[in-house]
């Protein structure tokens, strides 16, 4: 199977090569990966004591990030060497303070791993969530440096729960610790005879709770919110957007609506102007003037988290098709929360659903009959409210839960 595994690497790498003109993405996935050691060689030196976080995209960089920071913070003389597989990660995050080095993780050859692990030699090695390398894992687990995966979540789909996985069951043999998010993942291992898995919980948690403690105050939204009730609809797409406005044209007057789309593009902003029917503003033009306004679009990157504490209830977008956005933002601001029918692989999205935090729509009647319901009942609202809050609090903590772990294995092995 490793045959056959490097075969399909080695493949995979030379599409990649033959599509990268076409493809902007691609490209930049191809030319961040030139000349990969010599960067690596400028940043850490020999005699460097470091440790190698790996995330595969932005999302996985937002999972680890509570955890890196914590292990600087805990030990600013390491270097920390942060990779990425993914462009979107790599290309947003390249100029992050907390890592020393910051690279595309190299393609996974055998050549590749063992050049890249020697460079870095790390005192060890955590994969967030996913990605499982053989040829890295196989390199740090032959060199004896240990290797940890956090916040990681498993399904019984997963090859590794397969008859055929018994190659992939190998790799997660590797890994001294598995910090899994739930009790479903630990049972999973353990059905497959892994035993180094542990219940850490999901540092996405803290995550969300550090960028609500750094929050910027709006004074826009509270302007334009005034004294009514706000709704707002963030990472918003297409179908999201269609059936809002439905309500918005309506009833205008139940709640001052704000929508943060997803892709802010001139077309796209034009597009829901046009599905509105009630007056609207844009952020960037927002004034006195305009505060009249029914709605206000958010036609910009980067205030969406800071945004949600304004809000009495939320929308979070991509339900229809792409998969919901982080519907702990606005959770963690006790703010009970609605999404389309493409929630199912979210844990939080099932369980705030099965403990009444949360509400799923797939269409405008079931959405009008769900937001009239939390805006007439208000016990019912103020449930919801206390349920977000403590949905949040019960899951917070995973990252002190995992550095203990790290830090106690890493005291023990400096000291025998």
């Amino acid at each position: 199977m490793r045959f056959f595994y490097n075969i399909g690497i080695y493949i995979f790498s030379a599409l990649t090569y033959l599509i990268s003109p076409f493809n902007a993405k691609i490209s930049l996935w191809v030319k961040g990966r030139t000349n990969w050691a010599e960067k690596i060689r400028d940043k850490i030196k020999p005699g460097d004591h470091t440790i190698w976080i790996h995330c595969a995209s932005l999302g996985e960089f937002e999972q680890g990030r509570p955890l890196l920071e914590a292990i600087k913070n805990e030990m600013p003389e390491l270097k920390i060497v942060l990779t990425f597989f993914s462009p979107s990660g790599y290309e947003i995050q390249k100029d992050y303070s907390y890592a020393d080095c910051i690279s595309y993780l190299p393609v996974d050859t055998p050549g590749n791993a063992a050049k890249f692990v020697t460079l870095v030699n790390p005192e060890y090695t955590i994969f967030v969530k996913y990605e499982f390398w053989n040829n890295y894992i196989s390199v740090l687990y032959k060199k004896h440096i240990p290797i940890y995966l956090a916040s990681a979540i498993f399904r019984p789909g997963q090859h590794f729960f397969k008859w055929y996985g018994s190659f992939f069951r190998g790799i997660l043999k590797k890994f001294d610790s598995i910090f899994v998010q739930d009790q479903n993942s630990m049972d999973l291992l353990e059905s497959i005879g892994i035993k180094n898995g542990l219940i850490a919980g999901d540092t996405r948690f803290d995550r969300v709770v550090q960028i609500a403690g750094a929050s910027q105050d709006i004074p826009q939204l509270e302007q334009f919110r005034g004294d009514e009730k706000l709704f707002l609809a963030g990472s918003s797409w297409k179908q999201d957007e269609e059936i809002i406005s439905q309500y918005i044209n309506r009833f205008p007057d139940k709640m001052k609506w704000v929508f943060a789309p997803h892709e802010i593009g001139k077309p796209n902003i034009e597009r829901l102007e046009k599905l509105l029917k009630v007056k609207s503003v844009r952020f960037s033009d927002f004034n006195q003037s305009s505060a009249d306004a029914r709605v206000m679009i958010i036609d910009n990157i980067g205030m969406l988290s800071s945004a949600y504490k304004y809000a009495y209830i939320a929308a979070i977008g991509g339900g229809f098709g792409k998969g919901i956005h982080n519907i702990l933002e606005p959770a963690c601001w006790g703010v009970p929360v609605m999404f389309g029918p493409d929630h199912k692989s979210f844990r939080e999205a099932v369980d705030l659903i099965n403990e009444n935090g949360a509400v799923t729509f797939d269409s405008y009647k079931i959405f009008s009959d769900l937001l009239n319901k939390w805006l007439t009942d208000e016990l019912f609202y103020l449930k919801s409210v206390k349920i977000t809050l403590d949905y949040i609090n019960k899951n917070t903590g995973a990252t002190g839960k995992i550095l203990r772990v790290i830090l106690r294995k890493d005291i023990n092995k400096s000291s025998s």
